[in-house]
């Protein structure tokens, strides 16, 4: 292999330069399959440049499969086929419907050519931790929904900000040279309320259903943009943690559900008491789902648009696009408010 040059002109990191130079080098047959390459301490000393960075470039090369490394032999050429195949770690919250909807969508955008292996943290902090810390360097990109009230970006600062994209939930402690797509809770749900505004004013209160169960998580926003709809639209309301007791459903009133268990209990006692569901109590969903356009004859919903944003996130995957960006989000009317 000739002796590289690094551009101090160049945008491109060293390291990528590094990169770039021996796939052009074996793309060119000056570099072949089972060819040692020069270690670390060579390209170091001929080129001046840290040893790291170079570990950084041989490391990339065997994350793509270019390059393999024999313990006290050295780096040698694994492959001459340069296509980038894409390895990529996917690790959310939990496997709910509206998430099955996002996932098929990604990985039907990136191709079949493309390796995806999805993980579950189920809001254990420290499973997350692990199963990251336990994964780095085993793929070439990540998509990580952080699901959690506590701080995690120490955790997502393990990962290399050009290999990560951040899903669903908006992590203000990174900057827009990261890859984030999310959803704007506080915003989604007082602009989904407004639409629904006269709906909801047919019943006398509207009520917040929340779950204390360890596999529903509820942002934040969910709660403020909820207070902020009532409080500046004079909606009188309550928010109840759990749905356990039947107790807290009552004719005349409005319910505001997550969980798919709790609107088949609702469902349920409006039907044992003869009450007409859009009439006698209003019910409204937050999510999409396929079953919730039959149930009760509709379920009226506020959704963010998960398939555009599994789609969305395969593109920005391909294109290794960064910058912060809200998904979108909509209101759809049913028989059930």
């Amino acid at each position: 292999m000739k002796e590289i040059v690094f551009s101090s002109s160049s945008r491109k990191p060293k390291f990528q330069q590094l990169i770039d130079f021996i796939i052009n080098e074996i793309e060119s047959g000056s570099l072949v399959r089972r060819q040692r390459l020069p270690s670390i301490n060579e390209v170091s000393e001929t080129s001046g440049i840290a040893r790291m960075t170079v570990a950084k470039a041989y490391d990339e090369l065997r994350e793509l499969g270019i390059v393999t490394s024999h313990h006290g032999k050295g780096f040698y050429v694994a492959s001459t086929d340069t296509r980038s195949q894409l390895n990529i770690f996917v690790l959310f919250d939990a496997l709910t419907p509206y998430k099955e909807i996002l996932y098929e969508n990604l990985i039907a955008t990136l191709g079949d050519e493309v390796n995806v292996t999805i993980f579950f943290h189920h809001h254990n902090i420290k499973f997350f931790q692990n199963l990251i810390l336990n994964n780095i360097g085993t793929y070439n990109f990540y998509v990580i929904m952080p699901h959690f009230h506590e701080d995690v970006t120490s955790i997502l600062n393990e990962i290399p900000k050009e290999k990560l994209l951040i899903l669903d939930i908006d992590v203000p402690k990174f900057g827009d040279d990261y890859a984030i797509l999310y959803q704007n809770f506080e915003q989604n749900i007082f602009e989904g309320l407004l639409e629904a505004e006269l709906l909801i004013k047919k019943y006398q209160t509207l009520s917040l259903i929340l779950s204390k169960k360890s596999f529903q998580y509820t942002p934040i926003g969910i709660i403020n943009g909820f207070e902020k709809f009532c409080q500046e639209k004079g909606v009188s309301y309550q928010i109840i943690s759990n749905l356990e007791e039947e107790e807290h459903l009552q004719k005349g009133h409005a319910y505001l559900l997550f969980r798919e268990n709790d609107l088949v209990r609702a469902i349920n006692w409006s039907n044992n008491k003869g009450l007409k569901i859009g009439k006698d109590i209003g019910l409204l969903s937050y999510d999409d789902t396929p079953i919730k356009e039959i149930l009760a004859e509709g379920i009226s919903v506020i959704t963010n648009d998960f398939a555009l944003m599994g789609k969305r996130a395969a593109e920005m995957i391909l294109s290794k696009e960064k910058g912060r960006f809200v998904n979108e989000s909509r209101f759809i009317k049913r028989k059930s408010l």
